[in-house]
């Protein structure tokens, strides 16, 4: 009996300390906003459907909805029109929508060909996800969208798919401190 004690506290213990490890890493959102940064995401450049590479600094100043996607994802997909309205209805007031794919450059124009949208498409490769971890896609999932400020503060960041009406509630705000 005595010998039980020991192993029942042993795994009390390991779940407690678990929890707290969920609660910090995963739970914990001012964890998450420091770990997100903009610095490595305008230092960057990905070839677009030309294959001419496109900084995105090229960019900065602008509201920027960046959307992390893939042409095999059926969720990325299935946002992609209303961020091609959305691009379409606001470009002209300082919104500019980003699609970067973690697809090679030929899957991205056979899709495009058959899929065409109003905003850019970049090819991100392999780095694509490694720069949407910078943006804080700690889970490694697409679609994954964040909203980008003028200032290049990072505003909002979604995991897995979004809409219009989601997006406009977090980027029209921004839209009124430009005018």
């Amino acid at each position: 009996m005595l010998k039980k004690i020991p192993i029942y506290l042993f795994f009390a213990l390991l779940i407690i300390i678990s929890g707290l490890a969920v609660r910090h890493f995963v739970l914990n959102p001012a964890v998450q906003s420091q770990a997100a940064s903009t610095e490595a995401f305008f230092a960057t450049a990905f070839p677009g459907l030309d294959g001419q590479l496109q900084p995105i600094a090229q960019w900065k100043g602008k509201i920027i909805i960046v959307n992390f996607w893939a042409t095999w994802c059926p969720p990325c997909l299935e946002e992609m029109p209303e961020l091609s309205r959305l691009h379409s209805q606001y470009e002209d007031q300082g919104l500019m929508v980003l699609g970067i794919s973690s697809d090679e450059l030929d899957k991205i124009r056979e899709f495009a060909l058959q899929t065409p949208v109003s905003y850019p498409l970049l090819s991100g490769d392999l780095d694509a996800m490694s720069l949407s971890e910078s943006l804080g896609n700690n889970k490694g999932i697409l679609p994954y969208t964040a909203i980008i400020a003028p200032d290049g503060s990072i505003v909002k960041t979604y995991f897995g798919l979004v809409n219009q009406s989601l997006l406009e509630e977090a980027f029209l705000p921004l839209l009124g401190e430009r005018n």
